[in-house]
């Protein structure tokens, strides 16, 4: 026999061994994942947990998508997709536990520091410092969201980001993000959620952009409890999106089914999926049918009550373990089968031990150190007892503490409140030790349980100081102010792009990109569908790999379309992975002073009580609005930026330092200065008030006039205060209905800046009606506050306080 032929032999059989291990591996992890359901369904149900949401039925699939998801790829998800990070390494068991315990130590629980309920993964986007880390050196798992086809609107994000890499050489540099727009964003969906809006909403966005997608979805028949029949039409989603198809002449998607329990057609599916998708940039859905759902939903109900016997029947028939197992038995190398069923039984049986062993070690992990807290502050208890006046009380607080089974740092920290609070007239050395504890634990809380809303880097936007505009001589339109703006960021920034409807050909409705995408490209200004919740979408994608986008939503009335994943994604990532991930999208609009029901502009209650976690700005001029997007571009966090519609046509002076000055968040501007009255208002009615002011000084009254410049953050230096402690009287202003925009300024200046003690009157609102405005000039003048009010309404707080200098109007 030839060397080679020996060779060949021994390299043949190297092979045969790797496979072999390969598929055994993948049943070891199957029955793993599926023993971590069972149990944790169990713990659940004795009360060591909340809630649990489970992977079981969906092992095969997951595992055969996971061989072909490769470094840089990304994944936006939902909360079944356990066996999926596990096959990558991302998930342990005993991180799964401690996701259902809830454990609030990222290093013990990597998805969200006990932030978010189990199965809601994520992986960490950033180093330490809020850096970026390279993204193409590992597996990125975008934080996952509740909310059922949430996901859909950042996946269409983050796979044309590998487009945007792949065409633009100005980006080339940028390795640590995209190697040549390689990466494919994977999604995954249940069956039942493809009846959302925004499934389709995405899918036909990423039909048109032809972007590396491949979106499964686990079909398992069932939406809760109720069936596919009355879910989707022809009770098939890849039947009802056949039109999608592409063709030979018309671009689509690449639609392709396999069956959730075929281990060797979802391993060649996937393969397929991937292939098309990287190498051509094509979307492409995979319907995966005949999954199951052993335990069914979730732990808030039994799938016994909605599926009859026949269903129950064939789930256990075609449970995907099972029919692996079956598969691995018929399957034979070299007419030899490649495991018993004894060796199957032992690794199932290794399987069981090994999720045991690991959750108990995750439970141990998370009560621990609670423990040790409540022993602090027993003993701390038993000490105040023995001093106190009170001792039966506070010694029966400790030992309720000592006999407590929940191992929750709530009861820890209530046996000390309700301590202090017996103990309030008393004063004594072991009185302070408990406070001091107590303190220290709150402290510590804070950080588990409410760091993060906004960047706590060195590159947040707050950390940008002002630099001041240098203006020259000539006058423009504001417009041409922000257009000029936007010229020089694109010009120093390659990877910022803009988009939205009509923002890329016509330059928007407004003209401020006018010119853009003939200078900068289509890949950097582009136009987009009517379909807000995707524009925001592709924001937050492109956003958390490594781009800038600036995302356009035609007007502020079209952002309620959008306004459920400002709210529920992007105002949480960096929340919801304790800094881990972050998305730093500018989310561009106009309005107030609109006029009609539809285009009434302000719904600005809603908007800031929707998206804490995003800075909202409301300038009043486009110069302003410049310097906000300058610093915005400076920092990292997510905002949204309302400019003035009316401001578009007035004329501005020209900054001759454009793209360089800044306007700082959280700091308002004294418009004019008074000594009488402060008025607070913003935006477009803040320059409605600037003209009241000048009636209003013709009427004897000296205003002092503050243009608030952001809502979010609003007045970190506590200017509106130091303004009433000079005329001790505040007036509000804003197109927002009664109760809006109005009621979160006054409890800020009143409650939180301490502006009520300064106050020697009531404050005074001026809002719009609450009826969204009518049509129309005379629509507009009778429904939103005009100068005529602006002025009565101020006017009457001095007749109120001085009828004979200040006799009524009307």
């Amino acid at each position: 026999m030839s060397d080679k032929v020996q060779e060949k032999e021994a390299s043949a059989a190297v092979d045969h061994k790797a496979f072999i291990e390969e598929i055994l591996n993948d049943y070891r992890l199957a029955c793993v994942s599926r023993e971590a359901s069972l149990l944790g369904r169990k713990e659940v149900l004795t009360g060591k947990a909340k809630f649990g949401i489970f992977g079981d039925g969906k092992e095969l699939a997951q595992i055969a998508l996971a061989k072909h998801f490769k470094h840089g790829d990304f994944r936006s998800g939902y909360y079944r997709d356990q066996t999926w990070l596990m096959a990558l390494n991302l998930l342990s068991v005993k991180q799964f536990f401690a996701g259902i315990y809830a454990h609030a130590d990222v290093a013990a629980e990597p998805t969200s520091g006990g932030r978010q309920m189990g199965g809601h993964f994520s992986s960490p986007l950033l180093n330490e410092d809020g850096s970026w880390r390279n993204l193409t050196e590992q597996y990125n798992v975008s934080a996952d969201i509740s909310p059922t086809a949430g996901q859909m609107p950042r996946l269409l994000g983050l796979a044309q980001a590998s487009k945007v890499y792949r065409n633009s050489v100005e980006l080339k540099d940028l390795t640590q993000f995209s190697k040549e727009g390689n990466e494919i964003a994977f999604g995954s969906i249940g069956d039942a959620s493809t009846s959302e809006g925004l499934f389709w909403e995405t899918l036909n966005a990423a039909g048109v952009l032809q972007v590396p997608m491949v979106m499964s979805v686990w079909d398992d028949g069932y939406g809760i409890s109720v069936s596919k029949d009355k879910q989707t039409t022809k009770s098939s989603i890849s039947e009802a999106l056949a039109g999608f198809q592409r063709t030979q002449t018309k671009p689509g998607f690449e639609i392709l089914k396999t069956k959730g329990w075929d281990y060797a057609h979802l391993i060649k599916t996937y393969q397929r999926a991937t292939q098309i998708a990287r190498d051509e940039h094509i979307p492409v859905l995979v319907h995966v049918e005949e999954v199951t759902q052993p335990q069914g939903h979730s732990t808030s109900g039994s799938h016994e009550r909605y599926k009859n016997e026949e269903r129950l029947q064939w789930e256990k028939d075609f449970d995907c373990v099972a029919k692996f197992k079956e598969w691995i038995l018929n399957f034979k190398v070299n007419g030899r089968p490649i495991a018993s069923e004894d060796e199957l039984n032992q690794i199932g049986k290794e399987a069981k031990k090994q999720v045991r062993k690991e959750q108990k070690e995750a439970w141990e992990e998370f009560t621990t150190p609670i423990q040790g807290e409540r022993q602090e502050i027993i003993s701390l208890l038993n000490n105040l007892a023995s001093s106190s006046e009170n001792s039966g009380r506070i010694s029966t607080l400790a030992e309720n503490l000592k006999k407590a089974i929940d191992p929750y740092r709530k009861e820890n920290i209530q046996a000390a409140r309700k301590a202090l609070q017996i103990t309030r007239k008393e004063k004594s050395a072991e009185k302070d030790a408990v406070a001091t504890w107590l303190k220290a634990q709150l402290k510590d809380n804070g950080e588990r349980y409410s760091s993060h809303l906004y960047s706590e880097s060195e590159w947040s936007p707050l950390n940008v100081e002002r630099v001041e505009p240098i203006f020259g001589e000539e006058k423009v339109d504001g417009r041409v102010v922000l257009r000029k703006n936007f010229e020089a960021l694109f010009s120093w920034h390659p990877e910022i792009l803009t988009f939205g409807e009509d923002t890329g050909k016509i330059g928007g409705v407004n003209q401020s990109m006018e010119g853009m995408q003939e200078q900068f490209g289509e890949i950097r200004v582009s136009d987009t569908g009517i379909r807000e919740a995707t524009i925001l979408g592709q924001g937050i994608g492109l956003a958390m790999r490594g781009l800038r986008p600036i995302a356009e939503i035609q007007y502020l009335d079209y952002l309620l379309y959008a306004l459920q994943i400002m709210s529920d994604d992007l105002a949480t990532v960096h929340y919801r992975s304790k800094g881990q991930q972050k998305a730093p999208v500018i989310v561009r609009t106009r309005g107030h002073r609109l006029e009609g029901i539809w285009h009434s502009g302000s719904p600005m209650g809603a908007i800031i009580n929707s998206l804490r976690g995003i800075h909202v700005c409301v300038p009043r001029n486009m110069v302003i609005a410049a310097g906000l997007y300058n610093t915005l571009i400076k920092g990292d966090d997510p905002a949204l930026v309302i400019e003035p519609l009316n401001g578009y046509r007035t004329k501005e002076q020209l900054p001759t330092n454009l793209g360089m000055y800044t306007t700082p968040l959280g700091i308002p501007e004294i418009v004019r200065e008074g000594s009488d009255v402060t008025m607070v208002s913003y935006g477009s009615t803040c320059n409605l008030a600037e003209k009241a002011c000048q009636e209003l000084t013709e009427l004897g009254i000296d205003v002092e006039l503050i243009d608030v410049v952001t809502l979010l953050p609003f007045d970190i230096e506590n200017k509106i205060a130091e303004s009433l402690k000079k005329t001790n009287r505040l007036v509000i202003v804003d197109e927002d209905v009664d109760g809006g925009a109005t009621a979160f300024i006054m409890k800020k200046i009143l409650q939180d800046q301490g502006g009520y003690f300064s106050l020697d009157s009531e404050p005074l609102c001026i809002n719009a009606k609450d009826h969204r405005p009518a049509y129309g000039t005379d629509g507009d003048y009778f429904s939103k506050p005009s100068i005529d009010d602006i002025v009565e309404k101020t006017y009457g707080l001095f007749n109120e306080l001085n009828p004979d200098e200040y006799p009524a109007i009307i």
